[in-house]
């Protein structure tokens, strides 16, 4: 499947709109969780933004973890307006260090790998891409299931899109 935009399948609580933005950051926790990899999936997010929370969820019938952990970092930026200042914290070590450290060297070898395989997921790193382009992210790692408030609300809302994910289907 390829990442469109907003207009893919999302099971979502809330609607997504922009979040107001001022010279203050934005905290945001995302988590992905999938039934079976691959299987039925979901995403969530906590934003932040100056003491006030904003949560959402989505769901997939057919994804795996990686593309969810993914689309929960997608959610969260796309909920900020460009030039927004966030801290987005995930438990995910391969959203974390895809953006930290493997993406320029997928980009420069126009989206291989060092083996010269096909980057997994390429339509949602690339959409990321962009996105962070446009906002000033600093990337932050949490241990998942390890006390962190926020990333344990994250995985809550995770699971939520899951359920709504199996309850469409």
């Amino acid at each position: 499947m390829n990442y469109t935009t907003p207009t893919q399948l999302e099971l979502i609580d809330l609607p997504i709109t922009t979040v107001p933005t001022t010279d203050q950051h934005v905290n945001a926790w995302t988590d992905g969780a999938c039934k079976g990899n691959p299987g039925v999936g979901g995403w969530g997010v906590l934003l932040n933004i100056e003491g006030k929370e904003q949560t959402f969820c989505g769901g997939e019938a057919h994804t795996t973890n990686n593309r969810m952990e993914m689309m929960a970092v997608l959610k969260a930026l796309e909920a900020v307006k460009p030039d927004t200042r966030i801290i987005l914290h995930t438990d995910s070590q391969y959203v974390h260090k895809g953006m930290t450290e493997w993406l320029p060297n997928w980009k420069r070898r126009q989206w291989k790998t060092a083996d010269r395989k096909p980057v997994k997921n390429a339509d949602l790193w690339q959409a990321l891409d962009v996105l962070v382009s446009e906002r000033q992210v600093q990337w932050r790692w949490v241990r998942g299931h390890a006390g962190d408030v926020g990333n344990e609300r994250a995985d809550q809302l995770a699971n939520q899109g899951v359920l709504k994910a199996l309850q469409s289907t």
